[in-house]
């Protein structure tokens, strides 16, 4: 018996170092004027992290330790408050269901912006990614740090500008504000407005050479380059690093800004955002779906946010 428990506590150690042994903090940042309430998911065959769900008041910090092999991924819920008479925990947007603060293995609701890893992958890579696929719902940057080998395409990836007030009216989700009137707080995915294969990349569309970009996910694609905007959006949307930590803010200023400077051995040529956007001189994005209808206004308010967080990036430091 003791010689078996010798054997596997050795065989323990032997893959523990073939597969380098390598885990990551997650350092998650609230840079937002409001509360932000980080949820966490792991993926299935991985544990979940020392806490799946806290509060972030604006200007705070947390980090999270995850093991190697870890996956799963990260948001960020908004407009959380608890029920006097119920006790129940929930939130305006990426509600976890879980009725608390903690989402013990439930996921966000849709839209939420997503923050997603698989740490030592294949050939030991952390694979990262965020995903507007499902909606959006706050601005959101993930800067790599520390990467102890060269190689991969180990650079910032993110959504920077809070796009919920200039969302194309039919994917608007709009909530009643505090002094009355309402606000539009999150932006739904094509696929969540509508439900069809076209948009969610499901049946005959259940591939990349049916399931296509629509106008709807090139609004998302247009404002945050390096964000996925729809299934297949994976040649410019995917980054890879090794052995690296992560910051994940929410509302990035210049403060997480700029340690988001490039690798320029990265494969991705696209900006983390779109100081070139442009809107028509009439009120339709030009685009081959003619269902498609954002206002000029909006379209500049865009234009103006994109052009802001530009400067920003590019200011030296």
């Amino acid at each position: 018996m003791a010689r078996f428990l010798i054997f596997m506590v050795l065989h323990s150690l032997l893959l523990f170092f073939i597969s380098g042994g390598s885990a990551a903090t997650f350092t998650l940042t609230n840079n937002c004027e409001y509360t932000v309430w980080p949820g966490s998911l792991s993926g299935a065959g991985t544990v979940e992290l020392e806490t799946t769900g806290f509060a972030l008041q604006t200007g705070e910090s947390r980090s999270l330790n995850a093991p190697a092999k870890w996956s799963g991924r990260f948001w960020g819920r908004t407009l959380c408050s608890t029920n006097s008479t119920t006790g129940k925990f929930t939130c305006g947007t990426g509600d976890c269901g879980s009725g608390t603060v903690e989402c013990s293995g439930f996921g966000a609701a849709v839209p939420a912006t997503l923050a997603e890893f698989t740490l030592d992958g294949s050939g030991g890579m952390d694979f990262y990614d965020v995903s507007l696929v499902d909606g959006y719902n706050v601005p959101m940057l993930v800067v790599p740090q520390g990467a102890t080998s060269p190689g991969g395409n180990c650079t910032a990836t993110g959504c920077l500008v809070d796009l919920n007030g200039v969302c194309p009216s039919v994917l608007k989700v709009v909530l009643a504000s505090a002094n009355g009137g309402s606000e539009s707080v999150a932006c739904k995915s094509a696929c969540d407005a509508f439900g069809s294969p076209q948009y969610c990349c499901s049946g005959a569309y259940g591939n990349p050479s049916t399931c296509k970009p629509s106008s709807y996910s090139q609004f998302f694609k247009n404002a945050c380059p390096r964000a996925y905007s729809y299934a297949y959006d994976d040649a410019s949307s995917t980054f890879t690093c090794y052995n690296a930590n992560y910051l994940i803010t929410f509302c990035p200023s210049t403060a997480s800004e700029k340690s988001a400077g490039d690798d320029p051995k990265a494969a991705a040529a696209l900006p983390l955002i779109n100081s070139t956007m442009a809107f028509l001189s009439g009120d339709e994005v030009s685009s081959g779906d003619a269902s498609l209808s954002v206002p000029r206004a909006a379209l500049l308010s865009v234009s103006l946010a994109v052009l802001a967080a530009s400067s920003l990036l590019s200011r030296p430091y």
